[in-house]
């Protein structure tokens, strides 16, 4: 019976898939399966996966033909999972020795729905602990209890899908918006915490998130960026009917566009000419009033006051 099932995303990740397949060949345990979905790859990503065969037993392989995104690659990788528990590693990012391990014991030893560590990001030599922002460690939680209060960083904020171990039959909880090619995470962390009946957060700090790569969507502004307003389109849907909720979903939507708004030298013209009606559109469907509530920096709040509709502004 298989523990584990690890969902391994990758695409043109030719410098960094190697990394990736060793730290799990590291971690390899005989009821461990890793299920590597090359998204499309065109460099020598798949064979440098094919030269790991021999070496990290419980390796599956599904590649597609033609790339159709992070979330989709996902969930083809949740499709073939037998695992009772699931966990997820991008393709440029590595695990340490013994974390899978400790990954399973936490959620069989706490019984919980899902499990949410800390990682490290590493930038060239750099490495800094990011801890998850839930100050209770060790302790089950309900999740929806931790997505308040808007104004400070909660659970919600801290989308990253690799930052945790989670159960297999949460089923349909576990898959992401197929359509989505950036901030897929977002209306999946909020389902999560919205649905799910347990979870607690663990100080295991075992996950090496490489920060800016140049095949990140991170670093790159072309018309995927436009998705970002899609995937908070459905985190509104999630709490249209609970307002309790949705001064958080506008805090963050609204913090994460600011940022947008300051990184716009990556797009073009017309690009962020798109970019920003998109915005004018969204931000018109909000409550007037809440955006000047969200307690944003003065310096964020005067990125977004030109593109909020008269009645909005305060």
């Amino acid at each position: 019976m298989i523990t584990l099932s690890v969902v391994v995303p990758v695409r043109d990740a030719e410098p960094y898939i190697a990394d990736a397949l060793t730290s799990l060949r590291l971690n390899a345990r005989p009821d461990f399966e890793f299920i590597v979905v090359d998204d499309g790859s065109v460099d020598a990503t798949p064979r440098i996966i094919e030269d790991f065969r021999a070496e990290l037993p419980g390796l599956t392989v599904l590649r597609n033909a033609t790339a159709v995104g992070l979330a989709d690659a996902r969930n083809h990788g949740l499709s073939l999972a037998s695992g009772r528990y699931v966990t997820f590693l991008d393709g440029d990012d590595w695990v340490g020795r013994g974390y899978l391990a400790a990954l399973v014991a936490a959620i069989e030893g706490l019984g919980c729905d899902f499990v949410r560590v800390d990682h490290v990001q590493v930038e060239g030599r750099k490495r800094v602990v990011h801890r998850a922002p839930e100050a209770r460690r060790g302790v089950v939680l309900k999740p929806r209890d931790r997505i308040l209060p808007a104004g400070a960083k909660t659970m919600v904020d801290y989308p990253y899908a690799w930052a945790g171990v989670y159960r297999r039959e949460l089923g349909d909880l576990l898959t992401f918006p197929g359509h989505l090619h950036t901030a897929e995470d977002r209306p999946w962390i909020w389902r999560l915490h919205r649905e799910a009946r347990s979870f607690a957060v663990v100080s295991l700090a075992g996950v090496f998130y490489r920060r800016l790569v140049s095949t990140s969507l991170t670093q790159i502004g072309d018309e995927r960026q436009l998705h970002f307003f899609n995937a908070f389109e459905l985190v509104f849907e999630q709490v249209e009917n609970e307002p309790d909720l949705l001064p958080k979903a506008v805090r963050t939507f609204c913090a994460l566009l600011a940022h947008h708004l300051e990184l716009s030298e990556r797009f073009s013209p017309d690009l962020l000419a798109r970019f920003t009606a998109r915005a004018r559109e969204v931000l018109a469907t909000l409550p007037p009033g809440m955006v000047d509530e969200t307690g944003m920096e003065p310096e964020r709040a005067e990125l977004l006051r030109p593109l909020l509709p008269p009645t909005h502004r305060g």
